[in-house]
């Protein structure tokens, strides 16, 4: 019998299953942005690495402060590498613009997110286990999660990251469950699905669109959900 839940935040309650890097290039698309996508994978794939390799990200960042520094740091480096032929004032134009345009839509998918999480946890205490940049406490009060979740088991803090499965772990430990009672709700089928499972929860994949065209086995999770608000009716028995 299920009795908790695990739930991962970036992609999962905040994007709909999106992958953070196609979120991103669509919003650049959107204001044509005039580079290829080979471009913008690198420069997304750098300002993530310099984010985790650099106290950039403060404790008391909110998610709009977390996503600016993520932005800059990627426009820096398409002007940089004459990706962009823009001047200092056109590049933080399209750096505003972007900012709002994302910043906007976060909003209306973590109020959708958050109607679905009252309603499970009005019968299943949830943890939430995420890799974040040591603010993901801020970020959940900024969008109304904060008194949804029993704990929060972040990995900057705990210094574990996913996909090891023991960041799983310590999320059944903050529900004080045994792992086969929980079920872990993620997006990312290789950093949740893959290491819930051999931390022995069971497993819901919120299949959105993902960063590459690569197949997974779907006989691997407990269910698949193309919406969150799908969550509500699946049965584990």
């Amino acid at each position: 019998m299920i009795k908790g839940y695990i739930f991962d935040y970036g992609g999962t309650l905040d994007t709909s299953g999106r992958h953070w890097g196609k979120v991103l290039w669509q919003a650049y698309m959107r204001h044509d942005v005039k580079i290829t996508e080979r471009q913008f994978r690198e420069a997304y794939v750098h300002a993530e690495r310099t984010l985790g390799s650099h106290r950039i990200i403060m404790p008391d960042f909110t998610f709009r402060n977390t996503l600016d520094a993520k932005l800059r740091i990627e426009l820096e480096y398409l002007a940089a590498n004459r990706y962009l032929s823009l001047d200092e004032t056109e590049l933080q134009r399209l750096h505003d613009v972007i900012l709002d345009d994302v910043y906007a839509g976060v909003k209306e998918e973590t109020a959708r997110s958050r109607k679905t999480l009252d309603v499970i946890s009005r019968k299943y205490p949830m943890v939430l286990v995420s890799n974040f940049y040591g603010n993901v406490n801020v970020v959940l009060k900024e969008f109304g999660f904060d008194a949804l979740f029993k704990s929060v088991v972040e990995s900057a803090v705990v210094g574990i990251r996913k996909p090891d499965p023991r960041i799983f772990t310590l999320g059944v430990e903050a529900l004080g469950m045994q792992a086969c009672e929980t079920v872990v709700v993620g997006d990312s089928f290789d950093k949740d699905i893959i290491p819930a499972k051999k931390a022995g929860c069971h497993t819901v994949w919120f299949k959105g669109e993902g960063w590459t065209e690569e197949t997974h086995d779907e006989s691997i999770p407990d269910a698949i959900i193309t919406e969150l608000s799908q969550l509500t009716s699946v049965d584990f028995r």
